[in-house]
């Protein structure tokens, strides 16, 4: 069975935990490990922060939209922001790369994303914005009690 949220936030720091426990709340019901609960919460996490630090350079009139797709043990998460873009993906997919240093960012975003997930895919033109597709299926044994 297929079943759909649809959650958008003012693009404001204090707004990352609730996305993360929001999106949790509604993956609950496929009952998660807690290691694959805890690594999409910190996908969640890191994706919303770089949509409202990097996408919105921090500016509170952003919004940041997340889509979650439950479907037989697979999770797809959508998020998106309509912020600047990300000039070379490429060098921002970089392990260790951040164009906040001076926010003491560790620029492990999109690698900790592509660890946790089985799919990452990020599209992302300057001026308009960034989304990032992201999918992970669930332990065998928790997806055929669903």
């Amino acid at each position: 069975m297929r079943n759909e949220m649809q959650l958008q936030f003012s693009a404001l720091s204090q707004n990352e935990s609730f996305a993360r426990v929001t999106v949790a709340s509604f993956i609950a019901q496929l009952d998660p490990t807690l290691e694959e609960l805890t690594e999409i919460k910190t996908v969640v996490s890191e994706a919303v922060t770089n949509a409202i630090i990097h996408g919105y350079d921090s500016n509170p009139t952003g919004i940041v939209y997340i889509t979650v797709i439950l479907e037989d043990g697979l999770v797809r998460l959508t998020i998106r922001d309509e912020g600047i873009g990300i000039p070379d993906l490429d060098e921002a997919r970089q392990p260790l790369f951040t164009t906040k240093p001076e926010l003491e960012r560790s620029g492990m975003g999109f690698t900790i994303m592509e660890n946790f997930m089985d799919e990452v895919e990020v599209i992302s033109e300057p001026s308009y914005g960034t989304t990032i597709h992201l999918a992970k299926y669930l332990s065998k044994t928790n997806a055929l009690c669903n």
